[in-house]
């Protein structure tokens, strides 16, 4: 078995995906890995699925705000490990992971996960869930650490 080189970190810029990160950013700096970390926006986060109309404004509105974010993101840890192209993309995000996992030749997807149970589980799905049955690689959950 070989040791990851290549790990992949999904982010929704929520605290769980942060604790995914430097995690991530840790164990890359162990191994000598390359961390690739990527934000989908979904059609959800446009309001489109609500109906709601959405101008081009806002979508670049988005876009500049989502890359800036990723880009910090990378700033704040880049002294710590070594990372690749910070990927902004648009799409359902379970499939969007799956496919720049692949495109990369991801070793390790590292992401966080809310650990939800019950209906709310059942309500929102899991991104986490899908990944993990569906990901061309190993895929390490991070747990929400609520006391952080």
């Amino acid at each position: 078995m070989n040791l990851p080189k290549t790990i992949l970190v999904p982010t929704d810029f929520s605290e769980n995906a942060e604790q995914a990160l430097d995690y991530a950013v840790a164990l890359a700096a162990k191994l000598d890995a390359k961390v690739h970390l990527i934000n989908v926006i979904g059609m959800q986060m446009l309001g489109a699925e609500y109906g709601i109309a959405v101008t081009q404004s806002m979508v670049e509105d988005i876009m500049r705000g989502n890359q800036t974010a990723l880009d910090n993101l990378v700033a704040a840890r880049a002294a710590k490990a070594s990372f690749g192209p910070a990927e902004l993309e648009f799409g359902d995000a379970r499939a969007v992971i799956q496919a720049t996992a692949q495109k990369i030749n991801a070793d390790l997807i590292v992401m966080g996960t809310h650990g939800r149970r019950g209906m709310s589980r059942l309500l929102l799905g899991s991104v986490a869930e899908s990944v993990v049955r569906t990901a061309p690689c190993p895929v390490l959950l991070v747990r929400a650490n609520e006391g952080r």
